[in-house]
């Protein structure tokens, strides 16, 4: 199993004791190693969100012994500017409004903005002056938060 998903499954219980919504994890090694986690609340995420994450999770992770060396352990919001890494992404930012660019034109365009409806069998739901435009996952080069 790989430490992401080791991590996430630790995670679960402690995110949804609070509400909050897993985004992404991130393990970048190197000189010093960094765990990131970010999280969601969909009431807006918190400085004292973070805080209870890292502090909880910290604890389990010091006593599983998961990584053997030295590392940072971040927990955060995603950012206003941070593009979706993972599908889950677009039923946890549903009802948000999102930035969607496409790969090849879609009715002669290439980027969507409106309210993400989510996911469903691959197909991204964008609502538009409240028009639902369906757009394909494999087309979308970029989607992001628009702030």
């Amino acid at each position: 199993m790989k430490l992401e998903d080791k991590v996430k499954e630790l995670l679960t219980p402690i995110l949804e004791n609070r509400g909050l919504k897993l985004v992404d994890i991130e393990y970048i090694t190197g000189k010093r190693p960094v765990l990131r986690i970010y999280i969601y609340n969909p009431e807006g995420t918190s400085i004292d969100d973070c805080e209870y994450v890292s502090q909880r999770i910290g604890s389990i992770l010091d006593v599983e012994d998961l990584i053997k060396t030295s590392y940072t352990l971040e927990v955060s919001s995603p950012g206003l500017d941070r593009k979706f890494k993972n599908v889950e992404e677009y039923n946890i930012f549903k009802g948000k409004d999102v930035v969607i660019k496409t790969k090849e034109p879609i009715d002669d365009k290439r980027t969507f903005k409106g309210v993400l409806e989510g996911l469903e069998d691959n197909i991204v739901k964008l609502k538009q002056d409240n028009i639902v435009i369906e757009i394909p996952l494999d087309k979308i080069s970029q989607t992001k938060l628009d702030f």
